[in-house]
Order: structure tokens, then C-alpha cells, then sequence
């Protein structure tokens, strides 16, 4: 037997995966990988995969990097980890301090967590716990949009709408408020993002009118709906909806844990409608894919109302073993920093151009509904019947065929239900989004024909 093998069989009597049917690897071997540079894996019978989806998009500047690698290892030989509860240290407070200059205006706080989930269970435990500090006891609910989602633990859940995530679960989730999504994939024939954007959110608005005295926040996902299969809308909502918020009195929670750290070609998304949020939560790229971290931003309104004495138990007692964890911090340091000292947004912008260049022909194939693009991620929808737009069956796990096909041929795609997406790591080089591409091509073709 191959290492691949050896370890793909070992795997199988012990580890139970995320988002994954373990049957289905019983004829399909777990891959091992070995190592990581740049935009490639390797596994240990020496093939070699392009990481198209940068590792569940968290991987910002290439597997290996040296300027994070340096940083780390300076950071080990310091301090590895210490309590955040009445102790501290210098690279955490360094990394909130460009994290408070980077972010949108008025974000003056910062809370660490360890994942993205778990900071929108900060984000929605301090909005309500906000409300109860200054006395509007009323004000439980939450606010979300259809085919959002925002994790997997249960509050996390219960903000979401992806039904194939929620619905199991749905016992144990707290009741939400649910508006129709901006999702630009339904506008009209002919009907521009911003206008249909601004359609759609006429009935948030209603929403908001008829319920806001019991309302702690709403919570988006700026401009890319990521899990719910990459669905896009224009940057005219998040204006319309910061005015709302303001007027009705309404916090707003910014999930951009997905989006941030320049996937949608500004730093953070909410910068493409000039608002900032209550509340923005961040992870995933933070560590450029390095290690767990995650971290809220706040207002000094929402800090000062948990401000007091002790013994009024109006403090914010939400902590994590690994909160402020010294070695992620450091990795964050590192990749904030290379946003510094390199031009990656405008660089960025070319590869965007570029991804936009070689997806036009999948618009002729007679299966794709739609491609879309907002900033480095990029969707293709594949349907059953163009016209029409009718689904595949999910029973037919297209999708899943061309994650495989795909991998045949040394390129890791990852596809959403029946959406093909790319959300490459920045280091990629043209001649390596040629590759994606050209495969993703003959995937498609593979699958539909066949």
C-alpha cells in the first residue's frame, strides 16, 4: 500500500470529519497531504493539488508563507499562550490597535474569540446583553436574511437560513425574524443589482417598522452570501439598511468572517457602501490561515454600557480558554502586514480582472444559469435547464462529481451544492488561474455529458 493508503485508512478508523458523509469515503480515500507552498498541496505519493478554495477561504497568502512563518517561530520562543482574564500581552494589544486603525470608523473595541462562529455569538450576546444594561428589556429578537449563514454553534445556527445546516437542529435555535435575501440571482430580466438590491429591501425596512422595539440587530453578510452559494447583491442594501438601523434604533452586526481581509476588493466589504456597523465580526483570513482566531469590533457606546462595578454583574462575562492567544495574534500581525508593505488590494483587483476574463465561456454552456463576481470570488451556477433555471436534483451530487473530477486532475474545487466558485489564495499566478479554470471547464463538461 501507498503512505496515501496507509494514512487514508487510519483516518477512517478514528476521525469523524466536518461536513462530510464518512460513508461516501469508503470508496473515495480521504487524501493526505503532506505539505503546502504557496497555492499548492501535495500529498505523499507526490501529487500535487491547487487550492482553488484556499482551504475553506482562510488561506490569504499561500500555504508556507515565509513572512508568517518568521513571525510564528520569532513568536514561540517568547510566549506561547497566556489567560486573557486580568493578564495581557503585547501582540494582542498590537494587533487590536490595527485592527481599531484598519476598520471601518467608530470601531474602537476589540474581543477575541477563537472562530468565526463564536464571534457571532459574541456579537449577538452583546447586542442583547447591550439592551438589557440600558434597560430596553423588550429587545430580544434578532433580525436575519434568507439563505444567510453565520455558523454552527447554536446561536451561530439560529441567525442562519441554510436549511440544509438549520433544519435538523431547528428545536434547539432560538425563534428569528427572517427578511427575503438581496440575492441578485432572481432580479428581473434586465434589471440592474443595485436596482433589485434596493427593491428587495423595501420589505426589511417593513420588517424593521413593525418590530424594532423588540429587536437587538440584524445581521448580514456583506455583499457575498458565501455558504448559501455564493449569492451576490449590491452595496446600495447595506447603505439603505446602516440608515435603518440608525432610525429604528437597531444595532448592525457585520458578519465579514467570509468576505473580509480584501476577498471582495475593498479590506472589508462594508468599505464599498461607506457604513460601519455595531458590530463586525472577523476571522478566517485574520491568521492568513494559519490559526484559529477571531475578533469582534465595536462601538465605545456598546463598550461603555457594560462599564461598571463588578458587583452589578453588567460586565461582559463571555471568555474562551484560547481568547487573545498569543501565536495567532502574532500570525495576524504578520499577514496585516503584508497588506502594508504590499499593493494587495490593487493587485488583487488585476487577478479579479483576470478570473473575469477566463470564466466568460462557461457562459455559453448550455447548464450555467449565471456567472457572478464580486471582487476575488467568483460563482458559476449549474442547472438542470437554462432557461428555466431549474435545479439539478441535489440526489444527483453534480457538485460533488466535479469536486472529484476536478481533484483527478490536480485542482481542488469544493463546490456548493451546484455552484462551482473560486476563492484562490492571493499569491496565485495568472498561469495558475489558467489551470483552475481550464479544469473547471472540463469538469463541468465531464459531468454534464456524462
Amino acid at each position: 500500500m501507498t503512505k496515501n493508503a496507509v494514512l487514508s485508512q487510519r483516518d477512517t478508523q478514528v476521525l469523524w470529519h466536518p461536513c462530510t458523509q464518512m460513508h461516501d469515503h469508503e470508496n473515495f480515500p480521504f487524501i493526505p497531504i503532506k505539505s503546502g507552498k504557496g497555492v499548492w498541496l501535495e500529498d505523499f505519493d507526490d501529487n500535487r493539488y491547487l487550492d482553488a478554495i484556499s482551504s475553506w477561504w482562510v488561506n490569504l497568502f499561500g500555504h508556507s508563507n515565509p513572512t508568517i512563518n518568521a513571525a510564528l517561530k520569532n513568536q514561540i520562543d517568547t510566549l506561547e499562550h497566556v489567560i486573557f482574564a486580568g493578564f495581557t500581552h503585547e501582540t494582542g494589544i498590537e494587533l487590536a490597535e490595527k485592527l481599531v486603525q484598519i476598520t471601518p470608523t467608530g470601531l474602537s473595541r476589540c474581543f477575541y474569540a477563537d472562530n468565526g462562529s463564536a464571534a457571532v455569538e459574541v456579537a449577538l450576546k452583546m447586542s442583547f446583553h447591550y439592551w438589557q444594561n440600558r434597560g430596553q428589556t423588550q429587545k430580544t429578537k434578532f433580525i436575519n436574511l434568507e439563505n444567510s449563514y453565520h455558523g454552527e454553534t447554536l446561536g451561530a445556527l439560529a441567525v442562519g437560513d441554510v436549511a440544509l445546516y438549520k433544519k435538523i437542529y431547528s428545536p434547539l435555535l432560538m425563534n428569528v425574524i427572517t427578511a427575503p435575501s438581496p440575492d441578485c440571482y432572481f432580479r428581473e430580466d434586465g434589471e440592474s443589482w443595485a436596482d433589485y438590491s434596493t427593491r428587495q429591501f423595501a420589505h426589511l425596512d417593513k420588517i424593521l417598522e413593525q418590530n424594532a422595539s423588540e429587536v437587538c440587530a440584524v445581521i448580514i453578510e456583506p455583499l457575498v452570501q458565501c455558504a448559501g452559494g455564493m449569492r451576490m447583491y449590491d452595496a446600495i442594501y447595506l447603505k439603505l439598511l446602516r440608515a435603518a438601523c440608525y432610525k429604528y434604533n437597531v444595532h448592525l452586526i457585520a458578519d465579514e468572517i467570509a468576505v473580509g481581509f480584501g476577498r471582495t476588493g475593498t479590506l472589508f466589504a462594508c468599505e464599498q457602501a461607506e457604513i460601519s456597523p455595531d458590530f463586525l465580526c472577523l476571522s478566517k483570513g485574520l491568521t492568513g490561515g494559519y490559526l484559529p482566531l477571531s475578533a469582534v469590533l465595536t462601538t465605545d457606546d456598546i463598550y461603555s454600557a457594560f462599564y461598571d462595578d463588578y458587583s452589578k454583574l453588567t460586565g461582559f462575562l463571555h471568555s474562551h480558554s484560547y481568547t487573545g492567544n498569543a501565536l495567532a495574534c502574532s500570525a495576524a500581525l504578520a499577514t496585516l502586514g503584508i497588506f502594508e508593505s504590499q499593493n494587495i488590494i490593487g493587485e488583487n483587483k488585476v487577478l479579479a480582472a483576470k478570473m473575469a476574463e477566463l470564466s466568460q465561456r462557461f457562459l455559453t454552456h448550455p447548464n450555467v444559469a449565471e456567472v457572478r463576481q464580486t471582487g476575488m470570488i467568483l460563482a458559476i451556477e449549474l442547472v438542470k435547464n437554462k432557461t428555466t433555471r431549474e435545479p439539478y436534483p441535489w440526489q444527483e451530487r453534480r457538485g460533488l462529481q466535479i469536486h472529484r473530477y476536478a481533484l483527478s486532475k490536480g485542482v481542488l474545487l469544493r463546490p456548493l451544492g451546484n455552484v462551482i466558485y473560486f476563492m484562490p489564495p492571493y499569491v496565485i499566478t495568472s498561469g495558475e488561474l489558467i489551470l483552475m479554470f481550464d479544469v473547471a471547464w472540463e469538469a463541468m463538461i465531464h459531468v454534464t455529458t456524462h
